[in-house]
């Protein structure tokens, strides 16, 4: 007898629980050690409730987080003991386990914590949210056209840090009641930290440091399949074989595929497509070693960034992260009609391309390389991220930390 979806939830609900429980007492034997000589109060910390494969939600907090905490002690709670394990691998703040609201709450009275960050909207952080005597801080974790970029939720913050004028447009033209004191711009302090743009151009280096052919350099950056239908902007069943195909079989591109960590985990088969794009790569690779197509699944996703002259990526914060290299950006139109699609924002600025072009993808990328960006993209970069000149981001969050403190 098949069993049903409710049945499968069950199996992987007790599955996950064994599996924290096991990691778990590992987990906390590593962390107790790390930090037994450590901190005894902090000021801020990150309260991150989901699962590891959301664990580049957090990452891309790192860099400023940890400029933070040259001025004030900033630590992570972490409330799975596998997304604790994954994060152990390359924080550079501390990590503490909290699997409970009593944990969270012993923990927050015990280190004299002021300050709780949030970078998502998990319905576990709304359990700690109770806590009167902290400041509540939304971070996010990317600047976006998305549906989800302009929640109710927000207003259970304190306050929600947020990259620019779009941003605050998005919010207060879709979200009623909102307190617009509640919104602080702070632009996007991950890109103070971006990789730089690669120098040569006379020849490209792989991960391995070894030179491949001159090839203009493709990235595409699908984003998952989303939770509903007004998020399904993925496009890797849509249109990602059939393109990626063209672009291998291009001799004048090389191509670096970096699929969203959360590929998969609701639809399968964007999973299954994810890896026939692997495979093709891999393929292409043996056919050809010099082109240097890869796969990037590095944490830092603008070390590919750096690497590409044109990207090509859905609507998502890829999207908007691309903006500042003023370079081509070509964005996938999704197919599911359901999809919300914001004409005014970056949709309406780049070219879209339609499931049905995809095997022309060589084609209408070199058509983009041939002219200048188009000053609508460009107009774009101030829109979302007010100045973007080095460190003026991470500057206004670290002000913008300062004035929640004090407040």
């Amino acid at each position: 007898m098949p069993f049903t979806a409710t049945a499968r939830r069950a199996l992987k609900f007790v599955g996950n629980h064994a599996t924290n429980a096991v990691v778990g007492r590992s987990v906390r034997a590593q962390l107790d050690s790390a930090n037994s000589a450590g901190p005894t109060r902090f000021d801020c910390v990150v309260y991150f409730a989901d699962e590891p494969s959301s664990a580049y939600q957090l990452r891309q907090w790192f860099a400023p987080l940890a400029r933070l905490a040259r001025t004030h002690r900033v630590a992570l709670l972490v409330h799975r003991p596998t997304t604790a394990a994954e994060l152990l691998k390359d924080s550079p703040l501390p990590i503490f386990l909290a699997q409970g609201i009593d944990q969270v709450e012993k923990f927050i009275q015990d280190k004299s914590v002021h300050l709780v960050f949030y970078v998502n909207n998990n319905r576990d952080n709304f359990t700690v949210l109770r806590l009167t005597e902290q400041v509540h801080v939304h971070l996010s974790h990317g600047e976006s056209d998305k549906i989800s970029m302009a929640s109710n939720q927000l207003k259970a913050y304190d306050y929600a840090f947020i990259a620019g004028q779009a941003s605050r447009d998005r919010i207060m033209g879709s979200v009623r009641r909102m307190d617009p004191a509640k919104l602080v711009e702070v632009g996007r302090p991950q890109l103070d930290s971006a990789a730089p743009e690669t120098e040569d151009r006379d020849g490209k280096r792989d991960r391995a440091g070894t030179t491949v052919s001159n090839r203009i350099t493709v990235l595409y950056a699908p984003t998952w399949e989303g939770d509903r239908p007004a998020m399904a902007y993925g496009s890797l069943l849509s249109h990602g074989v059939g393109m990626v195909e063209a672009i291998l079989a291009d001799p004048q591109y090389r191509l670096i595929f970096r699929p969203h960590p959360r590929t998969g985990v609701r639809v399968p088969a964007h999973r299954a497509a994810a890896k026939d794009i692997s495979a093709l790569i891999e393929d292409a690779g043996r056919r050809t070693p010099g082109a240097g197509h890869y796969v990037d699944r590095r944490p830092d996703f603008t070390v590919a960034m750096a690497e590409a002259d044109v990207c090509v990526c859905d609507l998502s914060a890829m999207a908007m992260d691309w903006l500042p290299r003023r370079k081509p950006l070509l964005l996938t139109r999704p197919v599911d009609p359901a999809a919300a699609v914001d004409q005014n924002g970056v949709a309406g600025a780049v070219p879209l391309l339609k499931a049905e072009d995809a095997g022309r993808a060589p084609h209408i990328i070199g058509d983009l390389l041939s002219r200048p960006v188009g000053q609508a993209q460009l107009d774009l970069i101030h829109h979302h991220f007010g100045d973007t000149t080095p460190g003026a981001s991470t500057r206004r969050f670290l002000d913008a930390v300062e004035r929640a403190l004090d407040g």
